[in-house]
């Protein structure tokens, strides 16, 4: 019902920054809330920020709070992440994700997915 594709990912050196997007097909605009979303290799998907519907309220984890931000641009159907002042512990794959009503913090509530992008930060 919902395609998700990201973009933009990339090797970038501490201190650094990175935009990436998200691009949404099929039924987009405003019927959904969207979230970033990292994974390192054997671990657990971790949240990263969250935005609402029209685009009015965002939440974030803390270990970005005041680096990243998370916006949206309905009539593009894109969401997007700028990350300022990029750590190495950073550095993982970053999912976009959709939730037809609030999916919060935890992964298994969003019902869209995109491939991922990897973001790779050298110190």
């Amino acid at each position: 019902q919902v395609q998700l594709v990201e973009s933009g990912g990339g090797l970038v050196q501490a201190g650094g920054s990175l935009r990436l997007s998200c691009a949404a097909s099929g039924r987009t605009s405003g019927s959904y809330a969207m979230g970033w979303f990292r994974q390192v290799p054997g671990k657990e998907r971790n949240f990263v920020a969250a935005i609402s519907r029209v685009g009015l309220m965002s939440r974030y984890a803390d270990s970005v709070k005041g680096r990243f931000t998370i916006s949206r641009d309905n009539a593009e159907n894109t969401v997007y992440l700028q990350m300022n002042s990029l750590k190495p512990e950073d550095t993982a794959v970053y999912y976009c994700a959709a939730d037809r009503t609030y999916g919060g913090e935890s992964p298994d509530a969003y019902d869209y997915w995109g491939q991922g992008t990897q973001v790779t930060v050298s110190s």
